[in-house]
């Protein structure tokens, strides 16, 4: 009976070993999957932070090339006339 008895109490340790360690492996989980979100949140707002930048750079770009500046004549040139078109069909449909 002594050997049943045994065999039953290390079962039960090694049972409290892995709900502990069930435990501890969910907290673990719970905190990845907060950093998770934080890294998605920290991507998200860098994304927006890009775009915001990549729009002025292309704003001052712009500036820079109306100013005189002839690496870019060209396209601006290209972008105002795309814009003289725009305004051209809003006065157009405006007639209409």
């Amino acid at each position: 009976m002594g050997n049943i008895e045994d065999i039953v109490d290390s079962l039960e340790s090694k049972i409290s070993k892995v709900l502990h360690k069930l435990e501890l492996l969910k907290l673990e989980n719970l905190k990845l999957k907060e950093d998770l979100a934080k890294s998605r949140q920290e991507v998200s707002t860098q994304k927006v932070q890009l775009e915001n930048w990549e729009e002025k750079y292309e704003a001052l770009r712009m500036a820079n090339s109306i100013l005189g500046s002839d690496e870019n004549k060209r396209e601006t040139k290209l972008k105002i006339n795309a814009l003289i078109r725009d305004i051209d069909h809003c006065i157009a449909q405006l007639s209409d």
